[in-house]
């Protein structure tokens, strides 16, 4: 008997979320098909974390610097200052507009940013903004 209760428990809560579901889905948020990641400006947080969140299911973007993988899990207070040459070399040969998705793919990656180019890295950043 009580297995008969359970049973019908479970079938009233799966119509009762299947009729929710149907009356919610025009409730749907509007997305704008033209704004992509190359719009964060760094301002936004919300826009930021939608980033991060969507390049997280796609393959990771590399910046001709795979040699980088090799600091993953590396804090950012643990590089020599030529460890942290190889970072800056990397950055200063890429376009400006490409400085915010080399830091978020280093992120993704598990690669923390030297202490010594942080500033630098920040600046750059920063002046993307501007533009």
């Amino acid at each position: 008997m009580s297995i008969i209760l359970l049973l019908g428990a479970l079938l009233l809560l799966g119509l009762t979320a299947a009729a929710l579901s149907k009356f919610s889905k025009g409730n749907d948020p509007i997305v704008d098909a033209g704004a992509d990641c190359s719009s964060c400006d760094g301002n936004n947080q919300k826009c930021e974390q939608e980033c991060m969140m969507e390049a997280s299911l796609k393959d990771i973007e590399y910046f001709e610097d795979e040699e980088l993988d090799a600091y993953i899990g590396r804090p950012s207070d643990e590089y020599s200052d030529e460890e942290a040459e190889e970072f800056r070399e990397v950055m200063m040969t890429m376009r400006q507009e490409e400085v915010s998705a080399w830091n978020r793919s280093l992120q993704l990656r598990g690669i923390q940013i030297p202490n010594q180019i942080r500033d630098e890295l920040l600046i750059l950043l920063e002046d993307n903004k501007g533009s």
